[in-house]
C-alpha cells in the first residue's frame, strides 16, 4: 500500500484526494476572505505578478488548474479576449462552483470542468499557457501532474506555478509562528475551522522547496525552468518551458 502525506500525516495515497477535498469543501464559503486575512492582501500582488509573467495574448488557449475561486482565469479571460479560451478546473467542485459564481457575476463566462490534474482530459499541446495557483502542493502525485501540464501545453508554451515554498532563513522562526499560532486562530475565528488552517500551514512546509520544484518540473519534461520568489521566499513563482 503506497503512502503519501496529508500535512505532517502518512495517509494511503488513494485516501489523500478525500481528505483535501474535504478541506476545500469546509474552507470554500470564506476562502477568499480568509486569503485576505492571511496574506494581508499580498496574494492580490502575487497573482498579478503572475498573470503578467504568463503575458497571455489576444487569442491564447490557457488552462488555469486548481482555479479554485476564479482569480486568475478572469484575469486570463481579459487578456486572451473574445478570440482566445481559458479554461477553468477544479478537482474541488465546492471551489469551483464558488469560482463560477464569483466570474458570473463578473460578467465573464467560461468553461468551467471538474478534473484531476493528475488525468486532464485536454488533447496533447492544445494550451499556449498552463497555471496552478496554490494548488500543486495538495496534489497526491506532484510529479504525474506536472507531466500532464507538460502534455497539454504546445510546444514552446509556458507553465506558472504560484506556490508556497521555502522562506528565507532570518524570517523562518517568525513565519513558524504566524502559521502554526496565528492562522489555526484566524480560521477557527472567521471561518469556524481551525483544522483545515493547520492542515494548510502543515502542508506548505511538505511541499518541495524552489530548487527541488525546479528539478521535478525539468524532470517532467519542461526544457526551461526559473523561478521568482516573492515575499522572501513565502511563495516563489515557478515559470516552465516546454520543449
Amino acid at each position: 500500500m503506497a503512502h503519501t502525506h496529508f500535512g505532517f500525516q502518512s495517509v494511503d495515497e488513494k485516501d489523500k484526494a478525500r481528505r483535501v477535498r474535504g478541506v476545500f469543501d469546509s474552507v470554500a464559503p470564506k476562502y477568499d476572505l480568509m486569503n485576505d486575512l492571511m496574506s494581508m492582501g499580498l496574494h492580490r500582488a502575487w497573482k498579478a505578478y503572475t498573470v503578467m509573467v504568463a503575458d497571455v495574448r489576444e487569442g491564447a488557449q490557457v488552462l488555469d488548474i486548481a482555479g479554485g475561486t476564479g482569480d486568475l482565469a478572469l484575469a486570463f479571460a481579459r487578456k486572451a479576449g473574445v478570440t482566445g479560451r481559458v479554461v477553468h478546473t477544479d478537482i474541488n467542485e465546492a471551489m469551483l462552483r464558488t469560482g463560477r459564481d464569483r466570474l458570473l457575476d463578473a460578467g465573464v463566462v467560461l468553461p468551467t470542468l471538474v478534473c484531476d490534474a493528475e488525468r486532464l482530459p485536454f488533447a496533447d499541446g492544445h494550451f499556449d499557457v498552463v497555471s496552478v495557483a496554490f494548488g500543486l502542493r495538495n496534489m497526491t502525485n506532484k510529479d504525474a501532474a506536472l507531466r500532464e501540464m507538460c502534455r497539454v501545453l504546445r510546444p514552446g508554451g509556458k507553465l506558472l506555478v504560484l506556490e508556497f515554498s521555502k522562506v528565507a532563513r532570518p524570517l523562518e522562526k517568525i513565519y513558524d509562528w504566524y502559521s502554526f499560532k496565528v492562522l489555526p486562530g484566524l480560521g477557527k475565528l472567521v471561518a469556524g475551522d481551525d483544522a483545515s488552517y493547520r492542515y494548510l500551514a502543515e502542508s506548505i512546509r511538505m511541499h518541495p522547496g524552489q530548487e527541488d520544484l525546479k528539478a521535478l518540473m525539468k524532470k517532467s519534461g519542461f526544457g526551461h525552468v526559473d523561478y521568482h520568489n516573492l515575499a522572501g521566499g513565502v511563495v516563489a513563482l515557478h515559470v516552465g518551458i516546454r520543449c
